[in-house]
């Protein structure tokens, strides 16, 4: 009866160790699964986000080229502009030297004209230079050099001035104790200038 009572006793330790290991097993099982569970929300997670970063590095790149793109338009127009600068001083400064060198061609024409007119008056004598005819000679060259001077066409100095190579052109020299050295006693033609450029130079007498 004892034995019998034992045996039972045993049995019921078994089947409460085997309870108690199975319950344990499902434990385990259960922690894993959520272990493994958690894990691959994990994975799902950075998985997301990576995406995401790649989605923002890729926006902020084509920003990036934008502007590259906004510069390099801006230099492009920066330098045509300055292109077109560049040219319109240069076409303006050849435009003026056109001009003057067609003013110069004009002016040198005229010139003559002058020279004989003063050859005309410097010949009348003083009873002939009060004549009508020599009045209105004299009117008209009179109006002609009023209108080179509007043409900014001016006579060089040059008796009593000192000779200067840039003005004048010596063709006679004359010892002269009177006068200074290198001074110009007589003036045989007028040089003229244009604006700031010899049309013609002054054809002198230079004394010592």
């Amino acid at each position: 009866m004892e034995d019998l009572e034992s045996d039972s006793a045993e049995d019921t330790l078994e089947e409460s160790v085997l309870e108690s290991d199975g319950e344990d097993g499902q434990r385990q099982e259960a922690g894993s699964g959520e272990t493994q569970a958690g894990g691959q929300e994990k994975e799902a997670g950075e998985e997301k986000e990576e995406p995401e970063k790649k989605g923002f590095f890729k926006k902020k790149e084509k920003k990036d080229k934008k502007d590259v793109q906004i510069e390099e338009l801006n230099d492009r127009l920066k330098r045509s502009m300055a292109e077109f600068e560049n040219f319109r001083k240069r076409t303006e400064k050849e435009k003026a030297a056109m001009y003057e060198i067609g003013a110069k061609s004009v002016i040198e024409k005229i010139l003559p004209v002058v020279d004989n007119f003063e050859r005309g008056m410097a010949t009348l004598s003083e009873k002939e230079a009060q004549t009508p005819f020599a009045e209105g000679m004299d009117k008209i060259y009179k109006q002609l050099l009023t209108t080179l001077e509007s043409m900014d066409v001016k006579a060089i100095d040059a008796v009593g001035q000192e000779f200067n190579p840039d003005f004048h052109n010596a063709v006679m020299h004359v010892e002269d104790e009177e006068s200074g050295e290198n001074i110009i006693v007589e003036e045989f033609q007028k040089g003229y200038l244009y604006r700031d450029s010899v049309v013609r130079h002054s054809m002198v007498k230079v004394a010592n």
